[in-house]
């Protein structure tokens, strides 16, 4: 399942101990190595070219672009290296943003039970994503899409059904409003700059996925059930809740951000998140996880979404036009599975 389970034979005379791996060999074998390279470029980049991308205010607002990408990203890098895909995770943000919304404003109840409702709503949603993938063998990339359209139906329908409108009211003036912002949406003087509390959770977010990923016996299930699921149940790993816990891992993460959405802006549009799932998706493989599962980090995630964070704001900071940032995102796709497609072939001659 792991190499950190395989205990290796003592050497012999007729079979010495194999050589030992230099620094630089083990650090070529991460699989966050092309997105901690190619960030610093990108980096230096925008630093050399765009006089405003220097201040403290503008790397705040990286980070803030950052984190609303990377809290999600981390979720679905967990499940990219248990092997799945979740295409309906963009608009999964939004049922749960609207969820808390329209209920807390309809039946006049504290932020806190809709934000506990919300979260309801979004744990369902990823285990039925789990269960029937698991149950039926239809591959996630169908299942997920399917819920992409039946959610982003559900988003708009029920959303204009109830207020007439394709946005929700303004929930600041309801019961436990403040203290949920505070949660969720508040700001965090550092004394040299002001982030938002949502880079602090993404940090936070990406050094627990770090370490049950690669500290606990979840985390060698997580990459077995990714890099061959028959041979992970045939030695006993719970391949079926695995991923179905993985599923609601993601469902998990998008319900979070959508309720600093929600609690940042006061009121959420039905139509918000759709084709957020793909740069989810984009900044894992940046971050270093394979297509193929069984491969990939939940740190590189969080650096392949700073990337993005860099380059939508770095764009503007430069002057440059906006609407090259998906060419940008094209590229960088194919860039980032060359790359991670290389260092595994490595990874896999070095051991």
């Amino acid at each position: 399942m792991s190499s950190s389970l395989a205990t290796e034979p003592p050497p012999t005379a007729d079979r010495p101990a194999a050589p030992r791996r230099s620094l630089a060999s083990r650090l070529l074998t991460r699989p966050e190595v092309g997105a901690i390279a190619a960030a610093v470029a990108i980096f230096i980049f925008f630093f050399v070219i765009a006089t405003p991308f220097r201040s403290a205010d503008a790397f705040s607002t990286v980070l803030y672009a950052s984190s609303t990408i990377g809290i999600v990203a981390i979720g679905v890098a967990l499940l990219m290296i248990g092997g799945e895909f979740d295409l309906s995770s963009g608009v999964q943000v939004t049922t749960s943003a609207l969820t808390t919304a329209i209920i807390c404003y309809q039946l006049s109840l504290n932020m806190w039970v809709g934000v506990v409702l919300g979260l309801v709503v979004a744990l369902g949603v990823g285990f039925l994503n789990g269960y029937l993938v698991v149950r039926t063998g239809i591959p996630s990339f169908l299942i997920t899409l399917a819920t992409f359209f039946v959610l982003r139906g559900v988003n708009i329908g029920v959303t204009k059904g109830v207020t007439g409108t394709v946005a929700t009211a303004n929930v600041s003036d309801i019961d436990g409003f403040d203290s949920a912002k505070a949660v969720f949406a508040s700001d965090i003087p550092l004394g040299f700059m002001t982030v938002k509390i949502t880079v602090l959770w993404w940090i936070a977010f990406a050094a627990i996925g770090t370490w049950v990923l690669l500290r606990t016996r979840v985390g060698n299930w997580i990459f077995a059930v990714g890099g061959n699921k028959d041979s992970a149940r045939a030695v006993g790993v719970p391949v079926k809740a695995v991923k179905i816990g993985l599923f609601m891992t993601v469902a998990f993460m998008c319900w979070f951000l959508g309720m600093h959405l929600l609690f940042n802006f006061s009121t959420v549009q039905s139509g918000l998140g759709v084709g957020n799932e793909f740069i989810y998706i984009i900044a894992a493989v940046v971050g270093g996880c394979l297509l193929t599962g069984g491969y990939g980090s939940v740190i590189g995630a969080a650096i392949g979404a700073f990337i993005f964070g860099m380059t939508t704001q770095g764009i503007v900071f430069a002057g440059f036009d906006p609407n090259w940032f998906y060419t940008f995102l094209g590229v960088m796709l194919l860039l980032a599975v060359l790359v991670n497609l290389y260092v595994k072939n490595y990874a896999l001659t070095r051991k």
